[in-house]
């Protein structure tokens, strides 16, 4: 059985949804205000936490940001809100899929289950049975641990600048489409939205190549996307 957060301060609302959830065999658990779900979620083990934008004492884009710094589960943020600043604002910290209020229950089961199939993908993709520590020159990384160091030194990766990492790692030379990332990690077809793994592979470049002109593992191919550098070793 999975277990889901709800975040959301109407409670008609969070009703609804643990009824279509427990149909899904989830254990739904609630919190009305952005602090104590940020608590929560930070304190228990949720395989999928659902999180209203609006909320009392915290805002869902910060409880978003904070889970974000220090967890990997998936988040579907809903707001009432429909500007694409909004959207593009949660996506850049780290939900995983968003759903503007009113939405059909069944788009909302439909996410749900997407969101858990996407989450199993990404482990497989990874690969952690075979692939638990990799190693590049001096770059390491140690998928069980969710860890990277480089020279022996530790480096601070938001989950999913992890998980690109990773999935590239785990298959060196293959080029992947900012579309493919985007269906990959953010497990979703977000049309016009490529900026997010430019952004993201960024950060990440800053954070382990030492000159982010001239990058040594997360390479540029041009007219496609991204590739880890096979030539490393």
């Amino acid at each position: 059985m999975k277990k889901v957060l709800v975040i959301e301060d109407d409670q008609e609302i969070v009703n609804l949804l643990e009824i279509h959830l427990r149909d899904l065999d989830c254990e739904v658990f609630r919190e009305y205000d952005g602090q104590s779900g940020l608590y929560r979620a930070l304190n228990e083990t949720p395989d999928l936490i659902i999180l209203d934008i609006a909320l009392p004492t915290l805002d869902g884009m910060e409880v978003c940001r904070q889970i974000r710094s220090k967890s990997n589960t998936p988040i579907i943020m809903l707001t009432a809100k429909s500007e694409e600043i909004d959207r593009v604002l949660g996506l850049e910290l780290g939900a995983d899929d968003y759903m503007t209020k009113p939405f059909s229950i069944r788009e909302f089961i439909a996410r749900v289950k997407a969101t858990f199939r996407r989450a199993s993908m990404i482990r497989e993709s990874i690969d952690i049975e075979n692939k638990m520590l990799m190693s590049f020159g001096n770059l390491l990384i140690n998928v069980e641990q969710r860890k990277v160091t480089i020279d022996k030194r530790k480096v601070e990766l938001s989950p999913k600048e992890f998980e690109l990492l990773s999935l590239m790692a785990t298959h060196p030379g293959k080029c992947y489409s900012r579309t493919d990332l985007l269906r990959l990690i953010w497990g979703y077809d977000f049309d016009g939205y490529e900026h997010t793994v430019n952004s993201h592979i960024n950060r990440l470049r800053a954070k382990i190549e030492a000159d982010m002109n001239n990058p040594q593992f997360i390479i540029t191919a041009w007219g496609v996307g991204y590739k880890f550098n096979e030539e490393v070793v």
